[in-house]
Order: C-alpha cells, then sequence, then structure tokens
C-alpha cells in the first residue's frame, strides 16, 4: 500500500509540473492554427499520420515475432515488454524525451529544453521538422519510432532480465541513449548530421544503437540457465511469421514515411524497403538450405526482417537495384552473424537482436556510403559508386561513434540500475518461466507441450547453440 501511495504521488506530481504549461499553450496554440491552415499539406498530413499508426502497429508485431521464439512459460513475459513500452516510452516522450532528441541544439550534442512536456509544440508546422504537416505530426511519427527502438533490444535478453529492471533500464536507456543520439543525427545542428552522416529512417538511430546495446545486456547478464545444454526452440512460430509480416507490414510506414510528405522520395522509399526484404528472405533461405540441407519458415521470416534493417538507412537515398544488392548481401550478413559467430563467441543473444539489428543495422549504415545517389535525393549526397569515397568514411564515422556510445552507456547503465535492484531472474525463477513469476499468468492452458519442432533447425535466428534434437522435449 506504502508503494502504490509513492507511486500515485510520483504521478500526481509530474501532472502539476506540466499542467501549466499545457495550459499555457492553449491559446497560442489556438491562434495559431487560424494563420497556418494555408501552410498546412492536408496530403502531407494525412500520410505522415497513417505512417505513425503503421509504425505503432510494428511494437504489438515485435511482441509476437519475439513471443513466438520463445519457450511457452517465457511467451506472455516477452510479449509484455513491448508491448508495455507503448505507455512507458510514450509517456517519456511527451515529458522530455521529444525536447532530448528534437529541440533547439546545444552545443551539437543534445536537444534543449523548449519542448519540455511538449511546451510551444502546437498545431502548425515546425520551422525544422515537416514544414508542411503539424508539429504535432511530426512529434507523434518520431514518438513510435522511440518506442520500437527500445523494444528491440529486449530479444537480446529475454527469458531472464526481471521486470522491474526491465523498466527502469529501457527509462534510462532511452533518455541517455537513443535521445541524444536522434538528436545527433537527425536534429538540427545534431553534430553526425553536420558531419554529413545519412540515416533516412534509423540505421545508426534505431538498429545499431538497440543490437549493439542488446549485445550488451546479455553479457552484462550472462547466459540463461541450461543455455547451451537444453534445447530452446521456439514455441509457436506461427505467431512468429505474422509478427513478422506486422512488421514489413509497419515498415512501409518507418521508411516511406520518414519523407513526412506524400511525394516521390516517399515512393522510392517504399519500393526500396519491400525490394531489400524480399531479396534478404531468398538469400537467407538459399544460404540456409545449402548449409544445413533444408530451408525454414524461420530462416524466411529472420532474412525479410535482416533486409528490412539493412535498407532503412538507405531508403531515401538509393534506387531499386541497388536495394536488392543490399538486401541480398544483408541476409546472407546475419545469416553468418546468427549462425555462425554467436557460436564462436558462445553469447547468449536471445532472439538475436544483434546479430539482425546489430550487425544488419551496420551494413545497411555503410551501404548507403556506397550506394547513395543524388539522382534519388538531390539533398543528400552521392556515395562511393557514384563518385564520392568521402560519403563512405562519413558513413564508417556514424557508425563508430553509435558503437562505441552504445557500449559505454549501456553498460554504464546496467551496473547503476544493478547496484540498487535484481537485473537477471534467478534459476529458480527460470525454470519455472517468467510468465508466472513476474506476472502470475501463464500464456497456454497446459505448459508442459513440446515447444518448437526439430525441424527449425538450421540457419535461423534461435537455433545456433542447441542440441541434437530429440523426440518429444517438454518445458516446465
Amino acid at each position: 500500500m506504502k508503494r502504490l501511495s509513492v507511486i500515485m504521488g510520483i504521478c500526481l506530481l509530474i501532472s502539476l509540473l506540466f499542467a501549466s504549461a499545457a495550459f499555457a499553450e492553449e491559446a497560442p496554440a489556438a491562434a495559431a492554427v487560424a494563420e497556418s491552415v494555408a501552410k498546412i499539406d492536408t496530403g502531407d498530413t494525412a500520410f505522415v499520420l497513417v505512417s505513425a499508426a503503421l509504425v505503432m502497429l510494428m511494437t504489438p508485431g515485435l511482441a509476437l515475432f519475439y513471443g513466438g521464439m520463445v519457450r511457452t512459460k517465457n511467451a506472455l513475459s516477452t510479449i509484455m515488454q513491448s508491448f508495455f513500452l507503448l505507455g512507458l516510452i510514450t509517456v517519456q516522450w511527451v515529458l522530455f524525451g521529444y525536447t532530448i532528441a528534437f529541440g533547439p541544439d546545444i552545443n551539437h550534442l543534445i536537444g534543449g529544453l523548449d519542448f519540455l512536456g511538449l511546451s510551444g509544440v502546437g498545431l502548425e508546422p515546425s520551422a525544422d521538422y515537416g514544414t508542411t504537416i503539424p508539429h504535432g505530426a511530426f512529434v507523434a511519427f518520431q514518438g513510435m519510432f522511440a518506442v520500437l527502438t527500445v523494444g528491440l533490444i529486449t530479444g537480446s535478453f529475454a527469458e531472464r532480465m526481471k521486470f522491474p529492471a526491465f523498466v527502469v533500464f529501457a527509462l534510462a536507456w532511452a533518455t541517455f541513449v537513443y535521445d541524444p543520439v536522434a538528436h545527433w543525427v537527425w536534429g538540427v545542428g545534431g553534430w553526425l548530421g553536420k558531419y554529413g552522416v545519412l540515416d533516412f529512417a534509423g540505421g545508426t538511430v534505431v538498429h545499431i544503437l538497440s543490437g549493439v546495446s542488446g549485445l550488451v545486456v546479455c553479457l552484462v547478464l550472462g547466459k540463461r540457465r541450461g543455455y547451451g545444454s537444453e534445447v530452446m526452440l521456439p514455441h509457436h512460430l506461427p505467431m512468429t511469421v505474422l509478427g513478422a509480416s506486422l512488421l514489413w507490414f509497419g515498415w512501409f510506414g518507418f521508411n516511406a514515411g520518414s519523407a513526412l510528405g506524400a511525394n516521390g522520395l516517399a515512393a522510392n522509399a517504399f519500393l526500396v524497403t519491400h525490394v531489400a526484404a524480399g531479396a534478404a528472405t531468398v538469400s537467407w533461405v538459399f544460404v540456409e538450405w545449402l548449409t544445413h540441407g533444408k530451408p525454414t519458415i524461420f530462416g524466411a521470416v529472420s532474412g525479410c526482417v535482416a533486409g528490412l534493417v539493412a535498407i532503412t538507412p538507405a531508403a531515401g537515398y538509393v534506387s531499386a537495384l541497388p536495394a536488392v544488392i543490399i538486401g541480398l548481401l544483408g541476409g546472407v550478413i546475419c545469416f553468418f552473424a546468427v549462425s555462425v559467430m554467436k557460436n564462436k563467441l558462445g553469447y547468449d543473444d536471445s532472439l538475436d537482436a544483434f546479430g539482425v539489428h546489430g550487425i544488419g543495422g551496420t551494413w545497411g549504415a555503410l551501404a548507403t556510403g556506397l550506394f547513395a545517389s543524388k539522382a534519388v535525393n538531390p539533398a543528400a549526397a552521392d556515395g562511393l559508386f557514384f563518385g564520392n569515397p568521402e560519403q563512405l568514411w562519413n558513413q564508417f564515422v556514424g557508425v563508430a561513434a553509435s558503437w562505441a556510445f552504445a557500449i559505454v552507456m549501456t553498460y554504464v547503465i546496467l551496473k547503476v540500475i544493478g547496484s540498487f535492484m535484481q537485473l537477471k531472474a534467478d534459476d529458480t525463477q527460470q525454470l519455472e518461466g517468467l510468465d508466472v513469476t513476474e506476472h502470475g499468468e501463464r500464456g497456454y492452458a497446459y505448459q508442459d507441450i513440446i515447444s518448437g519442432a526439430p525441424a527449425s533447425f538450421g540457419g535461423s535466428a534461435v537455433h545456433t547453440t542447441q542440441v541434437n534434437p530429440v523426440p518429444a522435449i517438454k518445458h516446465n
């Protein structure tokens, strides 16, 4: 009861803190609407709002994608982590996340607090972000990115992180890692943007940050109980396929929506997104088939996501044929990161957040420096293959900075949190499953069903350290 009173008191304090700012802005915002109606393009606005809704759908899609990969006893806890972030990071974004990322620049490193509690964010267009759409539409669109990026990390520590620690980590990571780097790359005055780094929709900001941070989390937490000696198969592949399909669908909003208008650039981003995803699906399945003897649906959906990750930073800068190359190589590179590199190094990245997002995002960011063309986007720059080798160096700087910042900050955050609360579920809790121990729920009436199938051994996202398949394996 005391803990509940403290939580309610904190919520009330935050509400009172931002109430005055909200009411103070009401009248100016209403006046601004009348002045700016002619400046708002209704087509662009509708497009960005629909794109924001598509990106929002990606987080429940991610919940299903990850939820199907884990064992039955951890299905709900895995889904809960993604779904809960829709609430948690949305509130953080409104209160202070947006202003850290997109507030007026301070020393090219961080945004100022002018937009604290969305103070000063009205219905008129922003002079800096989306000049044909309401400022609030841009806030909503970018907020969905913040939610999804934190969600991607959960794949690295699935089945073993305590929920209270997860909540604190998610808030801290969004505030001290995602928001500053979003300002570096996308904020007006951010140092990586000024340096010349190209990242259309989040290769560095979303995928490298989440994937590399995920690697740090899984190393700090250590391996799951029984990892390497017990079979840990996905319990519901149809759920994973449904999640991957929602991700592919939502990714059109993710990439095409980043044009911030219903225009030719958005159409190009839409096309190359689909092309790269298809190419990576094909390449992953074929290399899996050649390597392990069987093509799997698990491999197909893993390849699809790898291609979507790889094309994300380049979507507004490359045409269809380079997108095919980016996708084909992205599928192969991520396959070997998951199937070979992880085995060699021995880390327990549960659902391969690092192998797909960290490695795929790195490849995509560097590929942007190879294939970017001003013929596609005159406001950008040519890449190496179009006569500008300097752009490849710029991309390398962006990749290196993102890797370094993610590693250092994520490690510091975990160590600080670990000093006052338990990060990892103990062996007994892992044996029983986090659904019951953390949430008091069960996803299925019977938890002794076989999880997964031996056919999923091959070349897909979470099979690479399993022992030889046996006829019947029960997970309590």
